[in-house]
C-alpha cells in the first residue's frame, strides 16, 4: 500500500496539467514565456494554501534539470539552509548544475535571516523559490524583493477543484478507478475545500479509506470531514436566492434573519468576500446618507475579512450585518443617481457653463472661462445663489426635499 498522501501522488507532472493559474501559465503569460525562453530566476509565489505554489516550484526544477532542495521556514533553521547553499555553491563550481532551493512559508524568516540569502542570489549560486500566504510587501525585506520576481496565485475555482478530484479518482497514481463519487458528495467536497486542492484531495483520500463500498456517498464524506452539507450552488439559483434573502432581511431591518441567511451562505462554502462586497453595496444603496457610517463599517468589514479570512472573519461579517440591519434606511441617493445618470445618457452633452469652468491660463480667462463665478466662501454660511446645471437642465433636482 502506497503511504504517500494522495495530494502528493497526483501532483501535476507538467505545467500543462496545472489548473487555475492561467494568468501565469497560459499562452503568452509571464511564467509561460519564462519557460519557453529557458530563463530560470528567483521568484516568490504569493497565494492561498493549495493553489499550486509547491507544485510549480517542483516543475521548474524538473523542466530545467536542476537539483531541488525543499525547506519549511516553520521547521528549518537558517544554519541548516546555509549548509545546503554551500553545497549548491560547490555543485555549481564543479558541475555547473543549478540548484533550486524552495522555502515554504518564507515569511516566517525574520529580516536578518532573509538577508542570509542575498550573497548567494547575487552570485547566482542558487535559484530561490519562496512560497508565502502573506503579502510579500509587508513580510519580506525590500533587498530580497528587489532580487526576485513576485507572482500572485489565486484560489482554485469550483470547476478546477472538481477536475482535480475527478482525475484523482481514475489516475493510476491516485485511486486507480477503484471508487466512484456521488454527485452531491463531489459538490460538497469541492465546496468545503475553499479553493484548496490539498483539502479536497485529503477529504477524498479519507473518504475512500472510510468506506467499504465502491460508491463514496455524501454521508461518508460528511462523517470524514465532520461537517454537514448544506444545499447550495454557488453558480446557480440557490446562490442568488440566499443573497436576495440576506439583502431583503437587512432592508427590512431584521438582524436575526440577516444573521441566519449569512450563516447559511458561509457554512455552505460561499466566498466571504463576495458577501462583503454585497454588504458594501447595501450600505450605499439602502442606507446611504441616512447613516454615512454604514459604508465605513462595511468597508472595514471587507478589509478585515480579507485580512484574517475564515473562520475568524465570519464574526466580522455578522457584526456588519447586525449594524446594517439596525441602521436607518434611505434609498434617496440611489434614486437620485439613477435619475442623474438617465439625464446624462439621454440628453445632449451640453458644454459646462462658462462661469464654472476652470481658467488656469490667461487666454482662457480672456475667453470668459470662470467669468462671473461667485466664490461661496465670500458669502454668509458659504452659500450663494448660482446655477451649476447646463442650460436645458436648469433648476433640475434629483434629491427629494424632506419635510422639516
Amino acid at each position: 500500500m502506497n503511504k504517500t498522501p494522495l495530494a502528493d501522488r497526483v501532483r501535476p507532472e507538467n505545467f500543462e496539467e496545472v489548473l487555475g493559474q492561467n494568468h501565469l501559465l497560459g499562452t503568452g503569460r509571464s511564467i509561460k514565456r519564462q519557460i519557453e525562453e529557458g530563463r530560470l530566476f528567483s521568484m516568490i509565489f504569493f497565494g492561498p494554501p493549495g493553489s499550486g505554489k509547491t507544485t510549480i516550484a517542483r516543475l521548474f526544477a524538473k523542466k530545467f534539470s536542476a537539483d531541488f532542495v525543499s525547506f519549511s521556514a516553520a521547521t528549518s533553521g537558517i544554519v541548516e539552509i546555509k549548509k545546503f547553499m554551500g553545497e549548491a555553491e560547490n555543485r555549481k563550481k564543479l558541475y555547473n548544475r543549478d540548484t533550486i532551493i524552495f522555502i515554504d512559508e518564507i515569511h516566517r524568516f525574520n529580516k536578518a535571516q532573509q538577508d542570509a540569502f542575498l550573497p548567494y542570489l547575487e552570485k547566482g549560486t542558487i535559484t530561490l523559490i519562496g512560497a508565502t500566504t502573506e503579502n510579500p510587501s509587508f513580510e519580506l525585506n525590500s533587498s530580497l524583493l528587489s532580487r526576485v520576481k513576485v507572482y500572485m496565485l489565486y484560489p482554485l475555482a469550483f470547476d478546477d477543484i472538481k477536475t482535480i478530484i475527478q482525475k484523482a479518482l481514475v489516475s493510476e497514481k491516485g485511486l486507480a478507478d477503484k471508487y466512484e463519487l456521488a454527485a452531491d458528495a463531489l459538490d460538497f467536497m469541492v465546496n468545503i475545500s475553499d479553493g484548496d486542492a490539498r483539502v479536497a484531495l485529503n477529504a477524498l483520500e479519507l473518504s475512500s479509506l472510510a468506506t467499504e463500498e465502491r460508491m463514496i456517498n455524501l454521508k461518508t464524506v460528511e462523517e470524514v470531514v465532520q461537517r454537514k452539507a448544506l444545499r447550495y450552488d454557488r453558480a446557480g439559483e440557490e446562490h442568488y436566492n440566499l443573497i436576495s434573502a440576506l439583502h431583503k432581511s437587512l432592508r427590512s431591518s431584521d438582524p436575526d434573519a440577516g444573521l441566519y441567511w449569512l450563516a447559511r451562505m458561509l457554512e455552505a462554502g460561499e466566498d466571504p468576500l463576495y458577501i462583503a462586497r454585497r454588504l458594501v453595496r447595501f450600505a450605499v444603496e439602502d442606507i446611504g446618507a441616512a447613516d454615512p457610517q454604514a459604508l465605513v463599517v462595511a468597508i472595514a468589514a471587507k478589509d478585515a475579512v480579507d485580512f484574517i479570512g475564515r473562520p475568524e472573519g465570519d464574526l466580522v461579517l455578522a457584526e456588519c450585518v447586525v449594524y446594517l440591519a439596525k441602521a436607518p434606511k434611505s434609498n434617496d441617493i440611489y434614486l437620485a443617481y439613477e435619475a442623474a445618470k438617465d439625464d446624462a445618457m439621454k440628453t445632449m452633452a451640453e458644454p459646462v457653463p462658462m462661469h464654472i469652468r476652470n481658467a488656469p491660463t490667461p487666454l482662457m480667462k480672456k475667453l470668459g472661462y470662470g467669468k462671473g463665478y461667485k466664490y461661496p466662501h465670500n458669502y454668509p454660511q458659504a452659500q450663494v445663489e448660482q446655477e451649476y446645471m447646463p442650460e436645458t437642465l436648469k433648476g433640475k433636482k434629483y434629491l427629494k426635499k424632506k419635510n422639516s
